[in-house]
């Protein structure tokens, strides 16, 4: 192709600033190299601070929900001051602003929670009463609702502040994703891996997203190259589901997609805020009827679920 970066016009790729998102941003930028046989000059990391970052004091749903990790990065791009952004995808929200598209992703890495506990064990074996760090209302729900007899208390920031927090003894133990901590050569500081058969993670967790303006076409065909097809197909079921569930910061809502050949499998769950009562379901069928699939999950948990469910508690 015509128009390739290079160091005089360089690439400039969007990311917040914590040590995962420039792993993630330096994953993408390595990739596009390699697929264009580009030097490393020929990209340029922009960090962009967002008010998801900078608030770190409350819970997200006081301040907004998801898309606190992301107004910021938006606006750049729709500004012209950066190329493309790279994300969370579990952090996105699922509709974006109009002039940009998200449909480049990289293959996804482990998508369990981890949990972490200097004193190691497992989640079944905490002591009643054990103090357990979390920000998640997901994880918060689904503790709950597993263990009533643990006190979860608020837990924000990146991996490295929440390692923090442990040392400093202001919870027993947390859960992280697999996937940050492999993504940081991390995976030792996991306790154990969370089977989704005990804790379903959240909607597209694992995943890098990557957007774009919708009428770049430099950057559409450069992301076409390294986009991951099974992750999209997968990304696509989840996030149908999650679309259909109106799900957000303020909704506990795990699920997860699985391929295996031409077939596809989505498990799903809807959850009291207070965990006091979890609704599960799954469906399967082929890979292309995915985001069909979750939407008619979605809908069924909704309709079981009956009015107020989501209310918080």
């Amino acid at each position: 192709m015509t128009n390739l970066p290079d160091s005089a016009h360089p690439f400039r790729i969007g990311t917040r600033g914590s040590p995962l998102a420039l792993a993630q941003a330096h994953e993408t930028r390595d990739r596009l190299s390699r697929a264009f046989d580009l030097p490393e000059d020929a990209f340029r990391i922009v960090v962009i601070k967002t008010t998801g970052d900078r608030v770190l004091d409350r819970p997200l749903k006081e301040i907004g929900g998801k898309g606190l990790f992301t107004k910021e990065i938006e606006e750049a791009m729709l500004a012209g001051e950066i190329d493309i952004a790279v994300h969370s995808m579990k952090d996105m929200p699922v509709e974006q602003p109009e002039g940009l598209t998200l449909d480049c992703y990289l293959p996804r890495e482990d998508a369990r929670d981890a949990f972490v506990s200097h004193n190691g064990g497992s989640l079944a074996g905490l002591a009643p009463g054990t103090r357990v760090g979390t920000s998640s209302l997901r994880r918060k729900a689904q503790l709950l609702n597993r263990r009533p007899d643990l006190e979860v208390v608020e837990f924000r920031g990146n991996v490295q502040t929440r390692l923090k927090k442990l040392e400093d003894g202001v919870a027993a133990c947390t859960f992280l994703a697999m996937a940050g901590l492999n993504r940081l050569g991390m995976s030792h500081v996991a306790s154990s891996a969370i089977e989704p058969e005990e804790m379903l993670p959240a909607v597209a967790q694992g995943a890098i997203g990557i957007e774009r303006r919708e009428n770049d076409g430099r950057a559409t065909d450069m992301l076409a190259e390294i986009h991951d097809t099974l992750t999209g197909q997968r990304l696509a079921t989840e996030r149908a589901f999650l679309a259909a569930l109106d799900g957000s910061c303020e909704t506990p809502i795990a699920g997860l997609a699985e391929i295996d050949g031409d077939s596809l499998t989505l498990r799903g769950e809807i959850l009291r805020t207070d965990g006091s009562e979890a609704i599960a379901d799954s469906r399967s069928g082929p890979v292309a009827d995915g985001p069909a699939m979750g939407r008619d999950l979605a809908r069924d948990l909704l309709a079981r679920a009956g009015e107020g469910f989501f209310d918080w508690k």
